[in-house]
Formats: structure tokens, sequence, C-alpha cells
């Protein structure tokens, strides 16, 4: 898959996603919803968030590194960063809806998934040597 068709399809993708969670914003009463209408406001919002920021995310990466030749290797890391920035703020949200969120406990949500980030560039098995050119 070329990049270009891999961004035309996550935006189109994400603009339904958008389009699904606006449907249940008006479409599904919380009251009545019961348990299916909560999952389906958090999967749509999920989905949608992940979408955007993989979108937003690999355009800023792209703008930074302006090298053509290695710009794909970034879309992986765009993608799992944005899964848990997305992660995370469904998170926040949830302890919202439960009257939970505190400003603490914002701070150790959004601390834990800085580790998980961390704990996963760490473990990575190329160095930044691999993507660099080495013309002398």
């Amino acid at each position: 898959m070329s990049l270009q068709r891999y961004l035309a399809l996550m935006t189109i993708g994400t603009a339904i996603c958008w389009l699904a969670w606006i449907f249940v914003i008006f479409n599904v009463d919380p009251q009545t919803a019961g348990l299916l209408g909560f999952l389906f406001f958090y999967f749509t919002i999920f989905f949608a968030l992940i979408g955007t920021f993989s979108v937003i995310g690999f355009l800023v990466r792209r703008k930074m590194v302006g090298d053509d030749n290695v710009i794909f290797r970034h879309v992986k890391r765009t993608f799992r960063q944005s899964i848990l920035i997305s992660s995370a703020v469904v998170s926040l949200l949830l302890l919202l809806q439960k009257d939970l969120l505190t400003w603490w406990n914002g701070v150790l949500v959004i601390v834990f998934f800085f580790i998980v980030e961390g704990i996963i560039f760490t473990n990575r098995r190329y160095s930044n040597e691999d993507y660099v050119r080495k013309d002398l």
C-alpha cells in the first residue's frame, strides 16, 4: 500500500468514525440506552481519535523530517502513539463519567501512558542509526 493510499483511507475512515460518533451523540439517549449506548459512544470516539491523532501526527512528522525516503518508517510509530493518546483520553472520559476524575488522577493516567510509551520506545529493535544515511 502506498503512503498516499494509506493517508486517504485513514482520513476517510476517520471521517466515518466522527460521523458515527455524531450519530451516537444525537440519537442515543444515555438514560435509556444502557451499556450498549455507552459502548457505542466510547468505541466511536476511540476510533475517531485514533484516526485523527494518527493522520495529524504523521503529517507533523512528515513536515519535521522532510525526507520522503524515511518517512514511511514513522507510520507505525504515529499509529502506536495515537492508540496510546486515544486510550488516555477515553480513560479520562470514563473517570469523568464515574465522577472519579481529579487533577491528580488525570496526572497519574497521563504519566502511566508516558511510561508505557517510554517502555515501548526503549525496547525497539533498531537504533536511530539504522534510519540515517551514512554518506561521507
